[in-house]
């Protein structure tokens, strides 16, 4: 943000007080949480006695442009707890929030006008300063994070001092909603929810259902290159094993529990989050020595985390989900390698998908604040977070350190990406872990004829694959490379007359190798190559009596000035099978 007072937070905050203000003047009733400055703007969050929806926010905006007309001064008064508590006697969530302020800590108020909010600042000198502004959305939250909290209505918002500067970002917002695979993935086809199922739930249609084995192959085939070796284990196991692993200690929160934990009779199991302790179970099968190792398991494995309903969003973040999972079990000598080849892996991914560019990377670290957060001692930690960040130097990676974001078991690069608003996740994850090989009692014998524990690193290489459709759909706004597509050619009638060898054209592409369907319908070719195009089909086959009578195809490729003429189908099926095969030589 480009304005003169250098801190984007505090001008944000500002106009986040005018939004609670203009709506305590027009809901009288209305309860105030809280409202931060965000990356892109600011929200606020209400609990209304009755719903609001989109419409209502002309309103609100229209009272807020009073309120910065009026330029309200902006105040600041301290009080002590007993006089801030009687002023906030009709807001519950600020009696919350005051309650929790640390004793001798005197919390302290803004008042512009009729309005005063609990705050702790600072603020603009006025409500003036707020020039140009934009409401953006709507949604539900849960009062402070928590889902056994209520849900409150979340007020999105931005503003800016020059009225360019709002115009540009709203058209780039804009442009981010078009691009967005929450919508994009729907009008496609390639994906659906449904109430009756469930959140966090989706349902990937023949669109979705072919991208995502088009990438487990992609996938599955360059780990056994890399000489993984391939594993299927159960969608679920008993608690004794998530106890030996610690995930009952430290993750359950997260899994789904089948089995009435109250009755000491009755067998506990439940759904998998991970993988790792199933592939440690196929390590111990069988005495391992060091010549033996490095062991490199993976596997395509269904996943099941308990996420909260406020969190989840298209196909970013669900309650099921696909890995491209694996473990390295490894002797301390070849961790190093072990997990720069790890990264080597993800980056060809990377760059097959056109996603390297997009990435970035976090060291991410224990909190030495929270130990029951975590398996191992301080000094456990230490050493694993020493040699972590001694592999990453030695790699000259730029990355940014996050403390308290470690697996529960480890150290781990997190590769991060933003989706088309903004909002940052994790796609690809190298952990490393000196603690799980010794509760699990894995072993190997080295070269001295002792009995040691090995190394182990959890990986992914290209991520969760519904996360990693989100981020193509939007990168590519739907018009996904040729060896991606999940229909990479359509094959078009002119005429009824050449229905026929449409319909053998097409299975000749399809016995090369290639998706192809046809499109013989009584329909304007015109009508039928708008459909085609709006399905974003890489290439389109137009075949009419001349082209028949000549043995040629006429053809189109996606997007403007698209016309690439008349060619045959072996000169056809030679091009595309270069772009194909290109992509994959990065």
């Amino acid at each position: 943000m480009n304005n003169s007072l250098k801190n984007a937070e505090v001008f944000w905050h500002t106009a986040s007080h005018i939004l609670a203000q203009a709506v305590t003047n027009l809901y009288a009733d209305v309860k105030l949480a809280i409202g931060p400055a965000i990356k892109t703007g600011f929200y606020y969050d209400f609990d209304f006695p009755t719903p609001i929806s989109m419409d209502d926010l002309k309103k609100i905006e229209d009272e807020m442009q009073r309120i910065v007309e009026a330029d309200y001064p902006i105040t600041c008064a301290v009080l002590s707890k007993k006089a801030a508590i009687e002023k906030m006697k009709e807001q519950p969530y600020k009696l919350e929030l005051i309650e929790g302020i640390e004793k001798g800590v005197k919390p302290s108020f803004y008042t512009q006008g009729n309005f005063t909010d609990l705050c702790a600042g600072p603020h603009l000198p006025s409500t003036g300063y707020v020039k140009f502004f934009k409401l953006t959305g709507l949604a539900g939250a849960y009062w402070r994070g928590n889902e056994k909290n209520k849900v409150l209505t979340r007020i999105y918002g931005t503003a800016f001092q020059k009225k360019a500067e709002l115009t540009e970002y709203l058209t780039l917002l804009e442009e981010a909603k078009k691009r967005d695979h929450n919508k994009l993935g729907r009008e496609l086809g390639y994906f659906m929810t449904d109430e009756k199922i469930g959140q966090g739930l989706p349902l990937l249609m023949p669109k979705g259902a072919k991208l995502m084995q088009i990438l487990q192959r992609f996938v599955e085939d360059e780990e056994q290159k890399r000489g993984y070796l391939l594993t299927k284990t159960p969608y679920m196991a008993k608690s004794d094993l998530y106890k030996i692993s610690g995930h009952w200690q430290h993750y359950k929160d997260k899994m789904f529990v089948i089995g009435d934990e109250k009755d000491k009779d009755a067998e506990i199991l439940a759904l998998r989050p991970m993988t790792c302790p199933y592939q440690y179970m196929i390590y111990k099968n069988g005495l391992k020595s060091y010549r033996d190792l490095p062991v490199r398991y993976n596997e395509t494995s269904t996943l099941f985390r308990n996420e909260a309903s406020g969190e989840m969003h298209g196909l970013i973040r669900v309650r099921q989900f696909t890995l491209s999972e694996g473990h390295i079990i490894c002797t301390p000598a070849q961790l190093a390698q072990e997990f720069k080849d790890c990264l080597a892996l993800s980056y060809y991914m990377l760059d097959c998908l056109g996603l390297r560019g997009d990435v970035t990377f976090r060291f991410s670290k224990y909190d030495p604040a929270d130990n029951e957060k975590y398996v191992g001692s301080a000094e456990e930690w230490n050493s694993a977070e020493a040699l972590m960040k001694q592999i990453l130097d030695e790699l000259g990676l730029a990355y940014e350190t996050a403390v308290g974001e470690a697996a529960f078991y480890g150290p781990k690069l997190d590769i991060q990406a933003k989706n088309v608003f903004g909002k940052e996740d994790t796609v690809i994850t190298i952990q490393v872990d000196m603690f799980l090989a010794e509760k699990f009692e894995m072993l190997y014998t080295d070269a001295d004829g002792v009995k040691k524990h090995p190394y182990i690193i959890h990986r992914s290489s290209i991520g969760c694959y519904e996360r990693t459709m989100a981020m193509l759909l939007e990168k590519y706004a739907g018009a996904l490379p040729l060896w991606l597509a999940p229909e990479q050619v359509r094959v078009l009638s002119l005429t009824e007359r050449t229905a026929e060898l449409v319909t053998q054209t097409a299975q000749k592409l399809n016995a090369a190798g290639f998706r192809a369907q046809t499109d013989n319908r009584n329909e304007k070719i015109g009508y039928k190559i708008r459909e085609a195009a709006a399905d974003k089909i890489p290439y389109m086959l137009i075949i009419g009596d001349r082209d028949a009578e000549a043995g040629v195809v006429s053809v189109r490729a996606r997007g403007e000035n698209g016309d690439l003429g008349q060619m045959t189908l072996n000169d056809f099926i030679q091009r595309i099978s270069q772009e194909a095969d290109s992509a994959l030589k990065k």
